[in-house]
């Protein structure tokens, strides 16, 4: 579709996919409620090979994810990269339906004295030998039809899974609104039809490369996660919707697309 004429009437085009999404959104995010969306905040810590890499999880395990329960964040998800870049690296996925006391929450942590004994290690590292290169973050808002991180059910008996995290960046703003807006038009539904558990969908607030938007899908194993895709891109559903003049468009919303397959981390909630 030509992106002038598009333009032209994408406001009222908007309006009236969005006054809708409520009752597409009833059919499609089974596994979502309809409660506020939640914030998250969704850390990188890139590692180098050696006795760094133990100590953080161990800092994880021990000290911050128990602390951050305490301040009512969670369930906290901890990850290793399994197949991308900058490998080793942790992730780590901190949901609040509070703002403040996510944004807050390194603040809280240094009064907590339970924490602080559980991380000295971690926090008392040398300066020339420290447990990270560097730590990355980003603040993401959950989107609307899919407000809350949902772990998979193996999640709870530590059973086997893999994580999909995507995030899908837009050449402009009216790009990214149109591709958030696809995914409530019924893209939440495919996933769950093809196989794959949609653990949250968010736009990205604070961080590099926007405007974005990041999601993350799980799956018990790469054979699934594969296979799953195929079902997916093959879907009668998908294609009607990805060829609706909405939103196929001439460029597409989406420029850049960044991908990578996580496994959890044993002391992971998610």
């Amino acid at each position: 579709m030509d992106r002038r004429n598009f333009l032209s009437s994408s406001l009222a085009a908007s309006a009236l996919s969005l006054a809708a999404a409520g009752d597409l959104l009833a059919q499609t995010a089974t596994a979502a409620d309809k409660s506020a969306p939640e914030y998250m905040e969704l850390r990188r810590y890139h590692l180098a090979n050696g006795p760094g890499v133990k100590l953080t999880n161990d800092f994880f395990a021990d000290a911050l994810i128990p602390a951050l329960n305490r301040l009512g964040i969670g369930p906290v998800g901890a990850f290793s990269v399994y197949f991308g870049p900058d490998s080793p690296s942790y992730y780590l996925l901190m949901p609040s339906s509070k703002l403040e006391t996510l944004v807050t929450a390194d603040l809280e942590l240094a009064k907590d004295d339970v924490f602080m004994k559980a991380a000295a290690q971690f926090w008392d590292a040398p300066a020339a030998t420290p447990p990270y290169i560097r730590i990355e973050s980003s603040l993401l808002r959950a989107f609307p039809g899919y407000p809350k991180v949902t772990p998979p059910a193996s999640a709870a008996t530590k059973g086997k899974r893999i994580y999909h995290l995507r995030q899908y960046q837009s050449p402009t703003n009216m790009d990214h609104v149109r591709k958030v807006e696809m995914f409530h038009s019924g893209e939440f539904g495919i996933f769950a039809k093809a196989g794959a558990t949609g653990v949250f969908y968010a736009d990205t607030l604070v961080g590099p490369n926007l405007p974005n938007l990041t999601y993350m899908l799980s799956f018990p194993d790469m054979t699934s996660l594969e296979t799953d895709w195929e079902k997916f891109s093959a879907d009668p559903d998908w294609k009607k919707l990805s060829a609706d003049s909405r939103f196929n468009l001439d460029p597409p919303t989406v420029s850049n697309v960044t991908s990578l397959v996580l496994r959890p981390l044993a002391c992971s909630q998610v």
